[in-house]
């Protein structure tokens, strides 16, 4: 009876990630919103907060993750988890989990706390995550320091690169598959049958929209950043 959740930051997709899971018979929470959000997500925002005391900004785009990679949970931060999570911890079905995009804040010691789980990292191509606003756009909400800008749109890039760095720097989990958000849209099956085989049940099919992939190529410039390049390559896009 493996926990099942969504690593990936918002406006990547990961609603119809969520979507597909609760389609599924996936218990994921006893309140969803309509982005397939586990909610009220209060104490896990603040537990964000506790987190965020131990990450040191360098300065420019550069942080030091090596104390929450070292150190056991702060017990307020396993406190603040457990009390977001207990509904789905509490439930005694077969397959439970849950979707919530400041997950990715914490995935470090979200791993250290449920290292059973199943975890499937959602990416998307940077140019799309960044062409809307999200709650995590601004990281001094979440108590992560950041070079200072006014420009809204870099501020939801350097949201994105901070989180696809502490990705990176986590250790892979036991149970980890990675999936891209266009091959969700674009190649629903043969994802499908990827993940069916990483979860070990089979997967309902919702709506997709093709269109929702590369948007970023029909927008005016703006959305590509030169820190956005070595990702771009890892993940497989194109320039």
């Amino acid at each position: 009876m493996a926990l099942i959740t969504i690593i990936g930051r918002g406006h990547s997709g990961t609603r119809a990630m969520s979507h597909t899971l609760y389609a599924s018979g996936v218990y994921m929470g006893s309140s969803i919103n309509l982005s397939g959000d586990k909610i009220p997500p209060h104490d896990l925002y603040e537990a964000c907060r506790v987190f965020a005391k131990y990450v040191t900004w360098q300065g420019g785009l550069s942080w030091d993750f090596s104390t929450v990679l070292r150190m056991a949970p702060d017990p307020a931060f396993i406190k603040l988890v457990e009390t977001y999570l207990a509904d789905v911890l509490s439930r005694t079905d077969e397959h439970k989990g849950w979707k919530l995009p400041e997950t990715t804040l914490i995935y470090p010691w979200i791993l250290r706390m449920f290292p059973d789980a199943k975890y499937i990292q959602w990416f998307r191509d940077p140019r799309d995550c960044v062409m809307d606003s999200h709650k995590t756009d601004d990281l001094r909400d979440f108590g992560v320091e950041y070079p200072q800008t006014d420009d809204l749109r870099r501020r939801r890039a350097i949201s994105w690169i901070y989180q696809y760095h502490l990705m990176q720097a986590t250790p892979r989990p036991q149970h980890t598959i990675s999936v891209r958000f266009e091959d969700f849209v674009l190649k629903q099956c043969a994802t499908l049958r990827r993940l069916e085989k990483f979860l070990g049940f089979s997967l309902g099919r919702i709506i997709v929209r093709p269109d929702a992939a590369y948007r970023w190529k029909k927008q005016p410039e703006g959305y590509d950043f030169d820190f956005f390049a070595e990702p771009i390559r890892k993940m497989r896009y194109e320039k």
